[in-house]
């Protein structure tokens, strides 16, 4: 099982037509595997030679994912697993001017996770410093590379056939504009049946005893190859019309069928999704990171959202600082016409008076 991080700059989404991209996002692909030095400084991705390396951690609902001490600590497996996005998001900081401030995160996550596994890993990001990080569903994050490669999309629906080396995940996604806040339509559904891992095990088991699934790969032609990849992509088919029956929905109402997964990168895999479901099929040209990309592009949104607004607070600020000003200054100007015409009202009365004096006194009328 692999871990894929992506960093993308402005610009690095789908450009507009006419022109070409300029930039690819940075990718970071690590093992899941962790190590601890005896500072416990945490490594990614490294099997050591002397020592453990602390792996099968990252499914949050297996009963028997691994638990790690460190120290005087016991890390279950959601900080394992924040400690792996962690150490990625460090690397990809690292090359970035500033130490990466203001950048946007996401992370995913698989839709089947419970509430109390999405709040148990909220909590293990929190506890190492990533509380701006956004969690956001695998098919989630993967729909939200559609839209930016291929869209804009008409509102609809997505398959999400997410095949990777441990399993098969399926999902319907709604897309297009305005799609709710949570764009997942009844659940998503997961098999380990099929996948990497399975499709490697059908290989051994048709090459013979004896041999691993590693080693007899090459062995079997690979037209053996493909009719048995057919025979698995075309069995996996159940689980997504289980999907589709969960959701109250039928393949006339699908739009598209994205597929993504490090174990979706073999032709047959979306012509037999094509041909089986009569609809548009969608596979990236790294299906493995299609994912990743996803969350990217949605981390890079969140940091220009928060930007955009800290932009319209510091605005305000000054809107606020000005008129407070401008009000000063009218007040001020106020004043001192007020007294202006306080001193000349008081000068008028003196004068009048004084001639009324000379007045009476020219007149032979004294008052004393």
């Amino acid at each position: 099982m692999n871990t894929v991080s992506v960093l993308t700059e402005e610009g690095s989404a789908k450009a507009p037509p006419g022109r070409r991209k300029t930039q690819r996002a940075q990718t970071i692909t690590r093992r899941t595997t962790l190590t601890f030095d005896s500072t416990g400084v945490a490594r990614v991705g490294m099997i050591p030679r002397h020592g453990r390396a602390v792996t099968e951690f990252a499914d949050l609902t297996q009963r028997s994912s691994t638990w790690a001490r460190v120290g005087n600590r016991a890390l279950a497996p959601a900080d394992l697993v924040a400690t792996v996005a962690k150490c990625l998001i460090d690397e990809a900081r690292q090359d970035r001017p500033g130490g990466g401030s203001g950048l946007g995160i996401a992370v995913t996550y698989p839709a089947r996770y419970a509430d109390e596994q999405v709040d148990a890993l909220r909590a293990a990001l929190d506890a190492v410093d990533l509380t701006q990080a956004e969690l956001v569903a695998e098919p989630v994050a993967a729909a939200a590379w559609l839209e930016a490669d291929r869209g804009p999309l008409m509102p609809g629906l997505a398959l999400v056939y997410d095949l990777g080396g441990a399993g098969l995940d399926v999902t319907l996604v709604r897309v297009g504009a305005g799609c709710p806040r949570n764009p997942i339509v009844g659940v998503s559904l997961r098999s380990t049946e099929f996948g990497g891992r399975a499709f490697g095990a059908l290989i051994a088991e048709h090459a013979g005893g004896g041999l691993s699934a590693s080693s007899v790969t090459e062995s079997v032609a690979d037209t053996i190859a493909g009719e048995l990849r057919v025979k698995h992509v075309r069995e996996s088919l159940e689980l997504v019309y289980r999907c589709l029956r969960v959701a109250d929905v039928t393949m006339a109402d699908v739009d598209r069928v994205l597929v993504v997964g490090g174990a979706a990168r073999p032709a047959e895999v979306a012509e037999v999704l094509a041909a089986e479901l009569a609809r548009p099929v969608i596979v990236a040209a790294d299906p493995e990171r299609t994912t990743a990309d996803g969350a990217a592009i949605l981390g890079r949104r969140a940091a220009a959202a928060a930007e955009a607004t800290a932009e319209l607070r510091r605005v305000r600020r000054r809107r606020v600082r000005r008129r407070a000003a401008t009000r000063a200054l009218m007040l001020s100007r106020r004043t001192r016409r007020r007294l202006s015409r306080v001193m000349v009202v008081t000068s008028m009365s003196a004068v009048v008076g004084f001639g009324t004096s000379i007045l009476a006194v020219g007149d032979g009328v004294l008052v004393s």
